[in-house]
């Protein structure tokens, strides 16, 4: 309704330079907080803080700000123009490292799943032990493989890249799959880093094909989002079936049942999701304002991804940036190894300070704040032994999913104005702007962390 605003952010000119702070007013995010807990939650805020309250006024003061945006915007345009970069180089390195440290778990599964026989399964694991026979994996993977690689050579008219291609897919899907994978397990499936893969995906892809074919090639940025495309796919499919795999842990499911009825998923949504970008496309467009489509839909990540493409190849990319980024990662799992080696049991996982430093100060701001919730709520636990603080974990869960289902909702008058050019595109809104910025939608959010607060602690 544009009562508030979503965020109560502000930004302030300081000589030559800029900074910028600000909290998201979601409680869906401040539900995720209170999931991951305090520890996870304060990591990923340092990462937020590494990146906009340091690098954004340090870049400022070096480089300076566009004077014709204000303190907020010129903050947000440093930010998204370059120190975000500085996220994606901490997340290639953060990757990389968390596959060396999962080497081993890796080859296990895979020597346990070459051993797996599904008619002699009762004598070789338990039944919530049983994965899917790795025959059932790799036959379909390599299929997969094919298609694409026709796909590829049918969009390029190469077969030579078009092989290459497939390779990059598939080894940078691997790689990217397991990093959600982990980041799963550690802060969640919610905070998925599937955008900043996608971009190092782009950004790496880009420049190996600008090798083989040029810098001037046109049908280069579009070769490295299609593999970018898969990729993060690939990303986000990893995050949410290692979520479905770990909850079916729990209660006890067979995981090779679930890892079928999971493929079916994904052959489902392929139908489905297929026919309704391409029917959006046709009659709104994407992104890209056109004569056909003059009221596009807004496509930020995509714009983002199209623009780094071009820029691998137009020599534009900010490598410095991403350089940095790799370095802060390096240093950050010398950090770790040195606590390791002095006995500390304090470590900052290297993937969620690097989410921290890709995501917005703000959507971190929201997280932290659930985190320190859940901390209050586990000193209290201490304390008073027998509080319901499993209520607490579910109060949040259902605020992560009452904002998905709003959202979808929501979704519908919206659509529904669509058939009638007479209605406004958005008729549940009140106010052009919001009257009052962020203050009262705080005052609401603050509320229901107080009463998150309040349920996980009551007696039961």
């Amino acid at each position: 309704m544009r009562l508030w605003s979503e965020a109560l952010e502000g930004g302030w000119r300081i000589g030559r330079s800029v900074i910028y702070g600000g909290v998201n007013l979601s409680t869906a995010l401040l539900a995720v907080g209170f999931i991951i807990g305090r520890e996870a939650a304060v990591v990923v805020f340092l990462g937020g803080a590494l990146a906009t309250l340091l690098l954004i006024p340090m870049y400022g003061a070096m480089q300076g700000i566009p004077e014709n945006l204000s303190a907020a915007d010129a903050a947000k345009a440093l930010w998204s123009t370059r120190i975000r970069f500085v996220g994606i180089g901490a997340m290639l390195v953060g990757g990389l490292w968390t596959l060396i440290q999962l080497r081993g778990t890796i080859w296990h599964g895979l020597r346990r799943s070459t051993g797996f026989r599904p008619w002699a399964a009762k004598t070789l694991l338990p039944r919530t032990e049983r994965d899917a026979p790795l025959p059932w994996v790799i036959v379909p993977f390599v299929l997969t493989l094919i298609a694409m690689l026709v796909l590829y050579n049918r969009a390029i008219g190469n077969l030579g890249i078009a092989l290459m291609m497939t390779l990059i897919m598939a080894a940078t899907s691997f790689v990217f799959s397991a990093v959600a994978g982990y980041m799963a397990g550690i802060v969640g499936s919610s905070s998925n880093p599937v955008s900043g893969v996608t971009i190092a995906t782009v950004a790496l892809s880009a420049v190996l094909l600008m090798l083989v074919m040029g810098s001037h090639d046109s049908a280069g940025p579009a070769a490295a989002l299609m593999i970018g495309a898969v990729v993060c796919c690939a990303a986000a499919m990893g995050g949410d079936n290692l979520q479905d795999l770990k909850t079916g842990h729990i209660v006890g499911a067979t995981p090779w049942k679930q890892q079928v009825m999971q493929v079916v998923g994904v052959a489902t949504g392929a139908l489905v999701i297929a026919p309704v970008l391409t029917l959006l496309q046709r009659k709104y467009g994407l992104g890209e304002l056109t004569v056909e489509h003059p009221h596009p839909l807004t496509a930020p990540q995509a714009t983002l991804m199209a623009s780094l493409a071009n820029g691998v190849f137009g020599g534009t990319l900010p490598w410095g940036m991403i350089a940095l980024g790799a370095v802060i990662a390096v240093l950050v799992i010398a950090w770790n190894h040195r606590q390791e080696q002095a006995g500390s049991a304090f470590r900052i996982p290297v993937l969620a300070f690097a989410l921290g430093a890709y995501l917005p100060i703000r959507l971190s701001a929201a997280i932290l704040a659930g985190g320190l919730v859940a901390g209050l709520v586990k000193r209290k636990e201490k304390a008073h032994p027998g509080l319901e603080s499993q209520a607490g974990l579910l109060c949040a869960a259902g605020l992560v999913t009452g904002e998905a289902l709003m959202g979808i909702a929501l979704a519908v008058p919206i659509a529904l104005s669509g058939l009638w050019p007479s209605v406004s595109p958005d008729p549940l809104m009140i106010f052009e702007i919001p009257p009052w910025g962020g203050w009262p939608g705080l005052a609401v959010w603050a509320a229901v962390g107080v009463w998150l607060y309040l349920r996980a602690v009551r007696q039961p």
